[in-house]
């Protein structure tokens, strides 16, 4: 299967661990290469801070070929949201919902089973407002604890209300 963009290559993050948090120093994630030494990232990040799918990644292969994440060049402006799943010991049906919930308000995502978490990426073309409150209220209901992974201007100023 060829990709008319560019071949997927997967990009690697170190990770700055406090504690035992994250619970990993690197991070891979999928990209497309671009060809001119960057890539667009095509991945929801786990752990990484400050990227979200859809930004494009200046690479720096190192000498076994392995490609590491340099400076972010272009921004995606997609947003993106961690949640570690309470409701129902974060059981695979929970994750799931949570999914379905934020899929009506124009957000995609997956569930991870290891850590009982969603990971979100919010484009800026979904309803904001909407997403914030939903994520308030998941939040006060003791549903989910929230992560801001990375943001935007555009997020910030989506009052939650």
């Amino acid at each position: 299967m060829t990709n008319p963009e560019g071949p997927y290559v997967k990009v690697h993050f170190r990770l700055a661990v406090e504690g035992d948090w994250p619970p990993a120093s690197v991070e891979s994630l999928w990209a497309v290469d671009l060809g001119d030494g960057t890539v667009r990232l095509d991945n929801i990040p786990w752990f990484v801070r400050g990227i979200a799918c859809g930004d494009i990644v200046a690479i720096e292969p190192d000498e076994e070929g392995v490609r590491w994440a340099g400076e972010v060049l272009e921004r995606s402006e997609n947003c993106t949201i961690r949640l570690v799943v309470l409701r129902d010991g974060g059981s695979a049906a929970a994750r799931q919902s949570v999914l379905n919930a934020f899929h009506g308000l124009g957000v995609c995502g997956e569930g991870i089973e290891r850590f009982r978490m969603v990971s979100l990426d919010v484009p800026p073309t979904a309803d904001l407002v909407k997403v914030r409150k939903l994520l308030a209220h998941g939040v006060a209901k003791e549903w989910w604890e929230m992560e801001e992974g990375c943001i935007t201007a555009q997020w910030q100023a989506a009052s939650a209300g």
